[in-house]
């Protein structure tokens, strides 16, 4: 029987090995070098929006309307108009800096203690926040005056909460990657016992991100980006570069330690881990694929993020990783560390000795563990039938002690819908004419107060920002705006010649959860088909396929349940250093759905692939699915505490999103390494018997795959018999 493809890239690799290696680094050079020269293109503000908001905002960009960033500072005092001298200084303090226009008179609160100063910076709105700097240090220095006189300012804009972000993202990628790479070189120092083993994956996984780093930047010049891109390449790329190295290297490992030669042990290791790496990477692959369908930019990005740093992180790991153990040789256990470097009295590495004795229970009484290991899951999942979600505004991101959250809180306090206005945005044929007039004032006088209305004539386009009520994003807002949307602008607008959208913060909002409602169904029928073909074209049984999908929910439903109950309940933020927001962000749902439907199979296919393997060789169901638990543990093990660390630290980055995409995939990582893949895995698939091998008549055509080394009597596997020993 002819080698399958992995086998056949490991044994090239081994024989090429100088070509292999100097390939890769030549790739990795070379990817790095013209994406960095090429510079990354993020998404602008008009490409977000999706919906009326979308349109909206489409309409003034079509119509060439620059949309200024605009800023606030309000000017606090302990007594009525005690704020005027610093107002005063700050006026003539931003007019120095050159950098801004429209300062407008200071506005008084109702009790005549604060003071509103709107000013717009100069320039596009899209690099404002690189030109902000001399605007803080402006309103930094009259605060630092100020506060001698009992005086405090307070801003917030989009020029200066954008640059807080991007300052904080920055800060928590460098944090992260400083962080996640030695965790997981310490674990991987624990797992073989050796500094030369312990760096490979590491190293291997670093350079696939870094050559993901590269390809990503071009191909952002096609599909814009998100600043959060990035994280989240580098999340999944260290993730599942050191999980596949790992497994091939595990293997290789066992078969040299169980007395293979060098070459022999390869060629296993890339027949058998080496296959399951390329159909986990080609599962993650094509689930992350799925994001396509949720019609957003923000997923598309993502797809073609995580797409990329998993196929360079795969391909790295049955080419360049053959290559480089077969250049090592014996050297792989250079560097031992004392008393982590065991080996059993047969001289193999001690492994599965643990994992024996928790299968034990499992394995004499699996309706009872099966039982219990999913009410256990279901009860984590309880929570996430009262999940909610929204588009968490930069006051809940910062967190509410952060300064900026300190002083948008202050400024909707005393002036509220200042910071987040809904904006009406109308095109017409001809913007003058009397009927668009009249709608125009309809609209105006019906929003109230603080209405303002710009008219751009040459355009014909006219715009109309209303401040709504409340904080701009709590249900007293969303009240407000679903009022302006459903009942004055389209009685306004009803017999007009003109098309009129709402837009705005809180609209985009809104309208990026619709859109998200929608597209969840289409991407989860997409990924679970995909799931199920591959599965049953792997392992050729449809009860593997749908058990597959079955266990991959329930871990889905039970890091749902934990995101649910940590950040909109609050139970246990405190311990991770978050706290209590009241909801879970709108994208993060649809985010960790597709994540962990790809990363599951990492397990769960190197796990099932190893019971099959056992099965193919003559064993009984029960003692295959021992065999394979036991022989995997070490590995899985491994693999979940590396990925449980990395998510870890993005669990504690400032950022509450980067805190709940951290915990949701520790958590559920963790529960999918131990009670889904030591219990309810094994515990189930005894359950079942036999039927776990068998395939339908009707799809006997399917072709017969080995997951071991040799050819397997497929006949024999069909019919549930045991293959006799020796015809493998």
């Amino acid at each position: 029987m002819r080698p399958n493809l992995a086998a056949r890239l490991g044994v090239w690799s081994a024989h090429h090995r100088k070509t292999a290696i100097l390939g890769w680094l030549l790739f990795v050079v070379l990817a790095t070098t013209i994406g960095g020269a090429s510079g990354m293109v993020t998404a602008s503000d008009d490409e977000m929006g999706v919906g009326d908001s979308g349109r909206a905002a489409s309409i003034l960009k079509d119509a060439g309307v620059e949309e200024p960033a605009g800023e606030l500072v309000m000017v606090s005092s302990k007594t009525a108009d005690g704020w005027r001298g610093a107002a005063g200084d700050l006026s003539k303090a931003l007019t120095a800096t050159g950098d801004t226009r429209e300062i407008q008179a200071p506005l008084p609160s109702k009790d005549g203690k604060d003071a509103l100063l709107r000013f717009e910076m100069k320039g596009a709105s899209d690099d404002a926040a690189d030109r902000v700097q001399p605007v803080l240090d402006a309103v930094q220095k009259v605060k630092d005056k100020g506060a001698q006189q009992g005086i405090s300012v307070y801003q917030f804009g989009d020029a200066s909460s954008e640059k807080q972000l991007g300052d904080l993202l920055s800060d928590d990628l460098t944090k992260a990657e400083f962080t996640a790479v030695p965790l997981a070189l310490g674990i991987l120092l624990v797992a073989f016992g050796a500094v030369v083993a312990a760096l490979l994956p590491v190293g291997l996984a670093l350079t696939a991100c870094v050559g993901a780093f590269g390809l990503l930047s071009l191909a952002s010049h096609q599909l814009h980006l998100f600043e959060t891109t990035y994280s989240v390449m580098f999340l999944m790329g260290l993730a599942v570069g050191v999980d596949y190295c790992l497994f091939y290297l595990r293997r290789e490992r066992d078969e040299r330690a169980a007395g293979h030669d060098a070459e022999t042990a390869l060629r296993i290791a890339a027949a058998t881990s080496g296959r399951a790496v390329l159909v986990s990477g080609l599962t993650v692959m094509v689930a992350m694929a799925g994001m396509f369908l949720s019609g957003l930019l923000l997923f598309k990005g993502f797809a073609v993020a995580t797409i990329l740093v998993v196929c360079v992180a795969m391909l790295g790991s049955v080419t360049v990783l053959p290559a480089l153990l077969s250049a090592l040789g014996d050297r792989i256990n250079a560097g031992r560390i004392p008393f982590l470097n065991r080996k059993n009295k047969k001289g193999a590495h001690a492994s599965g000795g643990i994992a024996g004795k928790l299968l034990h229970p499992v394995l004499a009484k699996p309706k009872f563990f099966a039982i219990g290991a999913t009410v256990l899951l279901l009860a984590l999942a309880a929570p996430a039938l009262g999940m909610k979600t929204e588009q968490l505004g930069l006051e809940k991101q910062f967190g509410s002690d952060a300064p900026l959250s300190v002083s948008f809180r202050k400024i909707t306090d005393e002036f509220p819908g200042g910071p987040a206005p809904a904006q009406v945005v109308v095109k017409a044929d001809d913007i003058e004419s009397k009927q668009v007039r009249d709608a125009l004032a309809a609209v105006v006088r019906d929003a109230g107060k603080g209405a303002e209305l710009t008219v751009h004539r040459g355009a014909g386009v006219a715009e109309i920002d209303i401040p709504l009520p409340g904080d701009g994003s709590g249900a007293e807002s969303k009240k407000a705006l679903g009022e302006l949307r459903d009942d004055v602008v389209p009685a306004a607008f009803a017999d007009v010649d003109a098309d009129a959208y709402v837009g705005g913060d809180l609209a985009s909002s809104e309208d990026f959860s619709d859109q998200l409602g929608k597209g969840i169904v289409p991407v989860f029928a997409f990924i679970a088909a995909v799931t199920f073909l591959l599965m049953l074209f792997s392992f050729r049984s449809v009860v593997i396929a749908v058990t597959s999908i079955a266990l991959n929910l329930l871990s889905v439903g039970a890091a749902y349940g934990v995101m649910t109950a940590v950040f909109q309940h609050g139970w246990g933020a405190e311990l991770i250093g978050s706290e209590k927001v009241g909801a879970v962000e709108n994208w993060m749902p649809l985010f960790v759905l597709v994540v962990l439907f790809g990363l599951s199979m990492d397990y769960h296919v190197f796990v099932v692939s190893r019971i099959r393997e056992a099965r193919d060789r003559g064993l009984d169901n029960r003692a295959a699915i021992r065999e394979g638990i036991t022989r995997t543990a070490g590995a899985v093990t491994g693999a979940a505490v590396i990925m449980v660390a990395v998510f870890g630290v993005f669990g504690t980055l400032s950022m509450q999103d980067m805190q709940q995409m951290g915990v949701g995939l520790g958590v559920a990582v963790l529960l999918d390494a131990t009670v889904v893949r030591m219990v309810l895995l094994p515990s189930l698939m005894t359950l079942l018997g036999e039927r776990n091998w068998r395939t339908p008549r009707g799809l006997s055509w399917l072709p017969r795959i080995s997951h071991s080394e040799g050819p397997v009597s497929g006949a024999a596997v069909d019919a549930g018999r045991p293959v006799p020993s020796g015809k493998v």
